[in-house]
């Protein structure tokens, strides 16, 4: 007679130490576990509602501001610094982790319109209302704490003043170039008075600038006749330019696929563009109820950050017609300016009630040092999640977000509106000669010409 002995090692279910975990064996074979499916199904839900508990996604406020914050730029070499400016001409540089000034960059008489530092992170550009640049020194960022609390003043290495206001600039990767946007784009060197380059294409005011991060020498601009234009330095001339029928009041790059571009538009939307094929849009994104005034892309390239008219701050997919999150609070005002981290795990946003806020860029993730435990549990959670997104229940859980009342209000009432208008294009279509209305998308229809 045959019998079947069950043998296991001494080592695998022995304890090393008494501190161990106790090991569990378990048999994955489908047919024996019936019920699989059903406990991670609840385990899904469950991690669906364990997120939402845990929720906490401002970590704090910056205050030292007098007036509305218009600008912001990151330090590239450094994880913790941000620069900020105000409508008084204040500029600031912050450091997240104690959440104090470390230095102040005094001397601009009107509002400072734009912020830029350099690759390297050792200069930073500074334009603003009273028509002049200026460069300054970023300080040696080596500081200790107690040093932080200390008041410091920086002088401007160099001032360049013009003819015109500017209303943005940006730094050009790897050189020591950057450029202006005010009435033109113009083109400056650190070691010249005056612009290198200057482009004129019929346009009003510019009032948004980014160079390219993956071709140095292409620039893209929006203007307030409404226009996107793209520039290349080594043509000496403009390359594209289309015409959209509201303004866009900031432009993004998405520096893991240099070749696109998110627009932040006056119409409450983003719209994401092709460089090669400006006719139409990749994708809309949707959720604002009020003008998109700000826009910056994740390191990663995966999401962007919203800043808008309506107070709220948004996180976007780059492929998302819709947006993952929503910040927001009582006190926080219209927010000017947002900026993903370099690390891309923190938000920052500037308002107009001049606080600068600090925001995770995942609600519910933990900070500070997990253990191999917690870590594979937040991994498990968020595999079971997904793999069960598509069900009503938890698809309900995952999207549900409290919202203020006036943009609950705000989005109630667009969607009536939009769904106004599809009625009224259905009734003229259904009464209407085959043919004679053209349906055009959303992508197309808010682009008036390409040139």
């Amino acid at each position: 007679m045959k019998v079947n002995v069950i043998s296991r090692s001494t080592d695998e279910y022995t304890k090393e130490r008494s501190q161990d975990l106790q090991r569990v064996f378990r048999n994955f074979d489908p047919n024996i576990r019936t019920q699989e499916k059903a406990v991670e199904y609840v385990r899904a839900c469950n991690a669906a509602k364990l997120e939402k508990i845990f929720a906490r996604p401002f970590v704090g406020a910056m205050d030292g501001h007098i007036d509305s914050i218009s600008c912001m730029a990151k330090n590239p070499n450094h994880l913790t610094r941000i620069f900020s400016g105000s409508m008084d001409g204040d500029i600031r540089l912050w450091d997240l982790a104690s959440r104090r000034t470390v230095c102040q960059f005094p001397g601009h008489q009107g509002a400072v319109q734009g912020l830029a530092v350099s690759t390297d992170g050792r200069v930073l550009v500074s334009c603003g209302t009273d028509s002049t640049v200026r460069l300054w020194g970023v300080p040696v960022s080596t500081l200790l704490v107690e040093d932080v609390s200390s008041d410091k003043s920086a002088v401007p290495l160099e001032t360049y003043v013009w003819k015109n206001a500017f209303r943005a600039v940006d730094h050009q990767w790897n050189f020591d170039r950057f450029a202006t946007g005010g009435a033109g784009v113009d083109i400056w060197n650190h070691n010249r008075s005056a612009p290198e380059q200057s482009f004129e294409w019929g346009t009003d005011t510019v009032v948004s600038i980014k160079f390219n991060p993956g071709q140095p020498d292409i620039l893209a601009t929006s203007a307030s006749d409404r226009s996107i234009a793209i520039y290349d330095l080594r043509m000496g001339k403009p390359a594209a330019k289309f015409i959209m029928r509201t303004r866009t009041n900031s432009i993004s790059w998405n520096p893991m696929e240099p070749i696109n571009f998110t627009a932040a538009n006056e119409d409450s939307n983003c719209y994401s563009f092709d460089s090669r094929k400006l006719n139409e849009a990749k994708c809309v994104h949707k959720d604002h109820v009020s003008a998109v005034m700000d826009i910056d892309y994740s390191p990663t390239g995966r999401e962007f950050v919203t800043g808008s008219y309506d107070r709220t701050v948004r996180i976007f997919q780059y492929n998302g017609g819709h947006s993952r999150e929503i910040y927001h609070t009582k006190r926080m005002q219209r927010v000017f300016c947002v900026k993903f981290s370099c690390d891309a795990s923190y938000v920052i946003s500037g308002s107009d009630d001049t606080n600068l806020r600090l925001w995770k860029a995942k609600a519910s993730e933990q900070l500070g040092v997990l253990l191999p435990r917690e870590q594979k549990k937040h991994e498990y959670n968020e595999a079971v999640k997904n793999r069960y997104k598509h069900l009503p229940e938890v698809k309900r859980i995952v999207r549900h977000r409290h919202l203020p009342k006036p943009v609950y209000k705000a989005a109630a009432t667009l969607r009536e509106m939009t769904e106004s208008r599809r009625k009224k294009h259905e009734k003229r279509k259904a009464h209407s000669a085959p043919g004679s209305i053209i349906e055009e998308p959303l992508r197309k229809r808010k682009i008036i010409k390409v040139e």
